[in-house]
């Protein structure tokens, strides 16, 4: 076995085939390294120079060795730069969950800012419900997450990243779409597809409060969790529906939206991790989620 330091030593001397110059590049002096280079050829059990009082040349062993040595030397120092980006958050892994909801705007811009900002990380995606996210975060499946309230703000940080407001989704020549904008009223014993109550609860405890708010009461026989299929169903004229701004990015045809004239409900998204997550990518993307460009 031999040190990391003969390595370099020898790589110098190999280099500049002069133990003075060899010497003055790794700023000591000549003893030491005649030593170091007398250690590593014990160590490898042949001599790896041919000196004398007029040159200095490899041998054939020390031309074999040098590329090996130079190999070494390379993955040291690139083992040495991974280490310290990940300590520092340059670099490492981040796994993010997601409701499907923030991927429609948010999330897309938050992953290329992300890969412009610190373009040695990688971030995971899981797609999840909010309820499941949570879950994630204590069992560590997933290091941080974009979700929706409730969640236990005792054991998670959590940082407000975006907020939309919410629109009536409509099938296309609705009766209800000839008004520009709409009132709750206008929703009153109109077939509304509402969202799960379990897997969707965020979405269906805000529609559901300004329902009873108002004294509001549509048709409701469907309940969905995911938005996209809420629309699907909207396009067939099954319904109308509440949902986020947003959701014009998906492009589902035969579909109108309109907006509400007052008291218009928007909804909130957080990105949330455990406080006891050490991950120094944590910091970074927090910064990166609520700066100006993401939003």
């Amino acid at each position: 076995m031999f040190e990391l330091s003969y390595l370099r030593c020898f790589v110098a001397v190999a280099e500049e085939l002069h133990f003075g110059r060899a010497a003055e590049r790794l700023n000591i002096t000549q003893p030491p390294l005649s030593r170091q280079i007398r250690m590593l050829e014990r160590a490898v059990g042949c001599e790896l120079f041919i000196r004398n009082s007029r040159s200095v040349r490899l041998t054939q062993a020390g031309q074999t060795f040098l590329p090996d040595a130079l190999r070494i030397l390379r993955l040291i120092e690139s083992a040495e730069t991974s280490v310290r980006n990940v300590a520092t958050g340059r670099a490492g892994i981040l796994r993010c969950g997601f409701t499907a909801a923030s991927a429609y705007a948010f999330l897309p811009v938050l992953v290329r800012n992300m890969k412009a900002a610190i373009p040695g990380a990688s971030l995971i995606l899981r797609e999840m419900v909010s309820k499941r996210q949570i879950a994630a975060l204590e069992t560590g499946e997933i290091d941080v997450g974009l979700l929706r309230p409730p969640f236990d703000r005792g054991a998670n940080e959590a940082i407000l990243v975006a907020r939309e407001e919410m629109v009536v989704a409509l099938p296309k020549g609705h009766v209800v779409g000839e008004k520009p904008v709409l009132d709750w009223q206008d929703l009153d014993g109109l077939e509304l597809i509402m969202y799960d109550a379990d897997e969707a609860q965020y979405f269906n405890d805000l529609i559901a409060s300004y329902l009873s708010k108002h004294r509001i009461f549509p048709i409701v026989d469907q309940r969905l969790t995911q938005i996209h299929s809420i629309l699907s169903l909207v396009r067939a004229g099954v319904g109308c529906a509440v949902v986020p701004a947003s959701a014009r990015q998906l492009g589902v045809s035969q579909v109108d939206y309109r907006e509400f004239g007052a008291e218009t409900p928007s909804a909130e998204l957080f990105l949330v991790w455990r406080k006891d997550n050490g991950n120094p990518l944590l910091p970074a993307l927090a910064a990166i989620a609520t700066s100006g460009g993401v939003q």
